[in-house]
């Protein structure tokens, strides 16, 4: 890699943390922690500095980088660049300019071959709002708490491997939240929200809600719960602020059985908070 106390004058704080990111590719054992080597670090979907909201996730979906048969995306098709893209034969070779283009193909994701798939549905969520990940005037965006696309999902993870990696991407996902106007932060299922509370420590309101259960032919419903925090530091750094954090145990993209009244009732409790913090 470029010596990054070299080109660190010529980068943003966001370039400089993803120039950081790159050195963790290269410089941390990425093939046993199931890290997409060839892959560019997407710390975030959208732009933060212009995003007073910001939902949340575990880390980006290979998806992000493969079609459905596991080959590269290219041509018009590509969300993020890669080694390939970049012309790279190693991520220690990256250049200044080539950061830039890695950050400007987070900043400008949503308009250009975003995941729909994925992100509509959570999209919705933030309608009461007026915030969106689409629209070029009242931005939302997307972060993960670990920046790296890994070949299997999150569950197929071993416990080490999934460890490892929250311990490694705390410092990072904080750096992105300071650099940022994000006041809000909302936590995608139960996963993301356990996870989310051992990376940064952070003790949550926890409050069942009869109208967020699931209901089930043959049994109890599943519960709806409500979660409600706050934070201002994350692996000891700093964010200068307190940032509201609050999520739902219900993954709304895949739950089985989530309704369209338990999505309107989160819908509600999300523009609800978001009100009170006048965003």
């Amino acid at each position: 890699m470029s010596d990054y106390n070299s080109i660190k004058k010529t980068l943003s704080p966001l370039e400089s943390d993803i120039n950081e990111m790159l050195e963790k590719i290269t410089a941390s054992a990425s093939h046993e922690l199931d890290i997409i080597e060839w892959a560019s670090p997407i710390p975030y979907f959208g732009n933060p500095t212009l995003s007073p909201i910001a939902t949340v996730g575990l880390n980006p979906s290979n998806r992000e980088f493969v079609d459905a048969s596991g080959h590269e995306l290219s041509s018009n098709s590509r969300r993020f660049h890669t080694l390939s893209s970049l012309n790279l034969a190693s991520w220690k070779d990256v250049s200044p300019t080539q950061i830039k283009l890695i950050k400007e193909s987070c900043t400008e994701y949503f308009s250009r071959n975003p995941y729909d798939g994925w992100f509509k549905s959570l999209d919705k969520l933030l309608a009461g709002t007026n915030s969106s990940f689409y629209s070029p005037l009242f931005h939302a965006s997307h972060l993960d708490l670990i920046p790296f696309a890994t070949s299997n999902k999150w569950a197929k993870l071993s416990t080490k491997q999934r460890q490892l990696l929250l311990q490694l991407s705390g410092n990072f996902l904080a750096k992105t939240i300071k650099h940022s106007e994000i006041k809000l932060l909302v936590l995608n299922g139960s996963t993301v929200v356990e996870n989310f509370s051992t990376m940064t420590n952070v003790k949550f309101n926890k409050n069942p809600l009869e109208k967020w259960n699931l209901p089930r032919k043959n049994g109890k419903p599943i519960l709806g719960i409500s979660y409600q925090g706050e934070i201002s530091k994350i692996s000891g750094v700093d964010l200068e602020r307190k940032v509201m954090v609050i999520g739902y145990n219900h993954n709304i993209q895949s739950s089985f059985g989530v309704t369209s009244e338990v999505r309107s009732e989160i819908q509600a409790w999300i523009t609800e908070v978001a009100r009170e913090l006048r965003i």
